[in-house]
């Protein structure tokens, strides 16, 4: 039918196409395939404190946030107490 040259066009075909896929898809991914600003600057990214004065200032900072948080929940809790019972 084809002959030896087809086969052998053929045997070329499914050795170099996943090359040429790998290839393709294997270099510059950096350039290709990357996203801008996908991750955050170090500047907008949380600073761990190393200082005892600084973790002390920190735990004060999240407590008085906790409480904020709970003191606007308690108020919310009674109305949505009275809309339950009608």
């Amino acid at each position: 039918m084809g002959g030896s040259n087809l086969e052998v066009f053929k045997f070329g075909m499914y050795i170099m196409f996943p090359i040429a896929v790998m290839y393709y898809f294997g270099t510059n991914l950096d350039n290709r395939f990357s996203v801008e600003g996908f991750w955050p600057n170090p500047n907008q990214t949380h600073k761990i404190p190393h200082d005892r004065e600084d973790i002390v200032s920190e735990l004060e900072r999240m407590q008085k946030q906790r409480l904020e948080r709970r003191a606007a929940r308690m108020e919310l809790e009674p109305l949505d107490k009275g809309e339950k019972k009608q």
